[in-house]
């Protein structure tokens, strides 16, 4: 159910025609972790590049018709990621869009693979605080469910920095308005389109 966005009007920013020219049917997948902006930051992105824009665990609502916490609670988390993965799958495969990925997509071998062969891949990197800030303005986080949440945040952090730093490029992610990072996104795509090293 993704969100189709009308094409940019000008070309006020050389690298959305860039972009435009060299991402082929390939699309833009941000990972990372929660409350990392992967959401708010590729919707600004897919506006401005004139892509659909799709969220994975949206996508997976609609299709299971349940929430992920309620999918969690039901099924456990081997056959959310299973379900996420033939999701991130059949979006990647669409063509040219821009998808925010939940959290642990990234993590799981398949999924990951399937990203790297279909779409540019984006790691928003966030440090403790700021996801921390970010994560206790929602109470439906499964994963942080936990008698101290920002110990179990801590604890994804390094088990799962070292597997989004397989990502194809890295943008910081911090307390700056989305248009700005996703100028960065934008920016740092271009320059890996154009052969440039962006990590």
């Amino acid at each position: 159910m993704g969100t189709l966005l009308s094409k940019p009007t000008t070309s006020e920013n050389p690298e959305v025609d860039l972009i435009g020219a060299r991402l082929g049917e390939r699309s833009i997948a941000l990972v990372g972790l929660m409350g990392a902006g992967k959401t708010s930051i590729g919707r600004r992105l897919a506006r401005d590049l004139g892509l659909p824009f799709h969220d994975t665990d949206e996508e997976i609502e609609a299709v299971s018709r349940m929430t992920v916490t309620e999918l969690f609670a039901a099924y456990g988390e081997p056959e959310f990621r299973a379900l996420e993965t033939r999701v991130v799958g059949r979006l990647a495969r669409e063509g040219p869009s821009v998808i925010a990925t939940g959290g642990g997509a990234f993590i799981n071998e398949q999924t990951r693979e399937l990203l790297h062969e279909a779409s540019i891949t984006v790691w928003l990197r966030a440090e403790l605080d700021i996801l921390m800030e970010r994560v206790t303005r929602r109470s439906t986080r499964p994963l942080l469910k936990t008698p101290n949440p920002r110990a179990t945040m801590q604890g994804l952090m390094e088990q799962r920095y070292p597997i989004y730093a397989q990502a194809d490029i890295t943008v910081e992610s911090r307390e700056a308005p989305r248009e700005t990072i996703a100028r960065e996104v934008a920016l740092a795509v271009a320059a890996y389109l154009s052969g440039e090293v962006t990590k």
